[in-house]
């Protein structure tokens, strides 16, 4: 199932203290583009708040009933927008919160805001947002709450940028990336960091990869692909710097042999402002079709 036909439900990770409003702003324009709903989910994780082995019952469904009031609002925007959605409150890590809610309702698409800090809206190895792209079997976006402030920030219109690797997530990412720059009429930026050997030939190493999935540089949408030398994720922040992209789109590596944080999508998740689109090789699929876009804004 392609990115397209799959994002009928969107997940988004809320919280009380309004630091999700980044990433509801990206909800609501994939949700309206797409025609689907929301599931509002909020997990109460009793270790966030005693180090004990247990809290008071009364303490739990004091702060339930609070996310369940601060929710229904939330809802409320919603409907007035045209979008329905339904709310869930849980007790338990919010990781795995999150994956749960995601498997129960099918969804297409997780959404979770990140704290800015320092212009960067850094996500550490074992975050809650890295736990989560690891484990959900559907795309991630992840939005740091000051993803539209500073130099960076993205400029009405931005491209879709699309981080180019060869692995297994690369045909979803691909998907993913195309369906996005159709359906909010964008430039889809394709930004591949050269080998030695590719720097040294006469051909284009985006060319092959961007055949293979169906993609020409002289259709809908336009296609830009620009070379880079480094590392990938070096790459990609430079032409974040120069394109100031709407989103960031990257395949996801399931399995590696280093310890920690691997792959360009979680060194971008460390490091980017730009919201990031982080896509499992699960959601594998074809790229949207014509007759099922409409025209939105993304940012």
């Amino acid at each position: 199932m392609g990115f397209s036909a799959g994002l009928k439900t969107i997940v988004v990770a809320t919280d009380l203290a309004g630091e999700c409003g980044a990433a509801l702003e990206y909800v609501r324009k994939l949700a309206t583009a797409y025609g689907a709903r929301v599931v509002l989910a909020h997990g109460v994780d009793p270790l966030d708040y005693a180090a004990v082995d247990s809290v008071p019952e009364s303490l739990l469904q004091g702060l339930t009933a609070d996310a369940r009031m601060a929710l229904e609002r939330m809802a409320s925007d919603l409907l007035q927008a045209g979008i329905h959605s339904h709310s869930e409150v849980r007790q338990g890590a919010v990781a795995e919160m999150l994956v749960d809610v995601a498997r129960q309702y099918k969804a297409g698409l997780v959404v979770m805001g990140t704290r800015g800090m320092e212009g960067a809206g850094p996500v550490v190895v074992g975050s809650i947002a890295e736990q989560v792209v690891r484990r959900a079997s559907c795309p991630v976006l992840a939005v740091a709450a000051d993803w539209n402030a500073g130099p960076h920030r993205p400029t009405p219109g931005g491209p879709v940028l699309l981080a180019l690797e060869r692995n297994e997530a690369t045909p979803a990412a691909v998907a993913a990336a195309h369906s996005l720059a159709v359906v909010f009429e964008r430039t889809l930026l394709v930004v591949h960091a050269r080998t030695a050997a590719e720097a040294s030939s006469i051909l284009n190493p985006c060319d092959d990869p961007l055949r293979e999935y169906g993609i020409k540089e002289n259709g809908r949408p336009p296609v830009q692909c620009v070379l880079a030398e480094g590392e990938p994720w070096q790459a990609v922040e430079r032409a974040i710097a120069q394109y100031h992209p709407s989103i960031l789109v990257a395949g996801v590596k399931r399995v590696s042999h280093q310890p920690g944080a691997h792959g360009t999508a979680f060194a971008l998740l460390a490091r980017s402002r730009v919201p990031v689109l982080c896509v499992p090789p699960e959601s594998e699929g074809p790229a949207c079709e014509q007759e099922t876009c409409v025209s939105a804004e993304l940012a």
